[in-house]
């Protein structure tokens, strides 16, 4: 057998290197635009507690890592102060909160329901399950959970709206106004600030969230709170609630068609877009 000449080896070893280069070059060049990544897991940024840390100590300081919103370093600290407080009704419920603000559902259910059985009468722990179960679109059990809460302590706003919110969504608007109303009643204020213990209505379509607007406004209306009731008629107009000519006759807004800025914005009104 004769041997290959030098310098076809030469041109072989070129050409394989060549192709090489070239299929990296293409390579580098692939879009990754339909790749996904994952996000980083959550890490925890403090110093773990400490083992001689009181019970006090532990829960003010979860307590201030919860608020900042890092909810693990929390947990690590309200864990430790469970071993040293076991069945803790008070602290369970707080480690469901964190839970909760991570959506980790099914972990924070088991929290409140462990804060339930631990004390019966603690009137927030049957609330937050409520919105855990309320998260899940288990409206009816939601219900249940709102209502045992407001049986054990009815001067929460937050208990009602949490109720009213629950009705709403399962289109069961009467008893929805009724809680709504009793919320109002309770906090002025509690449609307009964001808390961490209440929800609002699970509202699947534009249909339903201007009709949840429109109720508000009627509710503001009633109450006297003619800048927050325009506000929502506004927010209501915008999503084209179809039955808005009932503004000009429902009793609660009689004293609001007095009002030039309600003049001023039914003139200003037109009709929704179609989708």
């Amino acid at each position: 057998m004769t041997s290959c000449p030098k310098s076809f080896l030469v041109f072989v070893t070129f050409l394989v290197t060549f192709v090489l280069t070239l299929c990296a070059g293409s390579s580098a060049q692939i879009s990754h635009s339909e790749q996904v990544q994952i996000t980083p897991p959550l890490i925890r940024t403090v110093d773990p507690p400490a083992p001689d840390a009181t019970v006090a100590d532990l829960e003010s300081r979860a307590d201030q890592l919860r608020s900042s919103k890092l909810y693990l370093d929390a947990l690590d600290y309200y864990r430790a102060a469970l071993s040293k407080e076991p069945n803790s009704a008070r602290l369970l419920n707080k480690i469901g909160i964190s839970e909760l603000m991570m959506q980790r559902y099914k972990e924070a259910r088991k929290s409140f329901e462990r804060s339930v059985k631990a004390d019966r009468n603690f009137a927030d722990a049957y609330n937050n399950l409520g919105v855990v179960l309320y998260e899940g679109k288990k409206y009816g059990a939601a219900i249940k959970q709102y209502r045992k809460a407001i049986a054990l302590d009815s001067s929460s706003a937050s208990f009602f709206s949490n109720l009213g919110a629950a009705h709403f969504s399962k289109k069961e608007f009467e008893p929805a106004v009724i809680a709504y109303q009793h919320a109002l009643e309770l906090d002025p204020e509690v449609f307009e600030r964001t808390s961490r213990g209440g929800v609002q209505a699970q509202l699947p379509n534009p249909e339903d969230r201007a009709r949840y607007d429109y109720t508000v406004a009627k509710l503001y209306a009633k109450m006297g709170f003619s800048d927050r009731s325009l506000n929502y008629l506004r927010k209501a107009i915008e999503g084209g609630y179809k039955d808005f000519r009932d503004v000009y006759k429902d009793v609660e807004f009689s004293e609001l068609r007095k009002d030039p800025r309600f003049t001023e914005l039914m003139a200003s009104k037109t009709p929704a877009l179609p989708e």
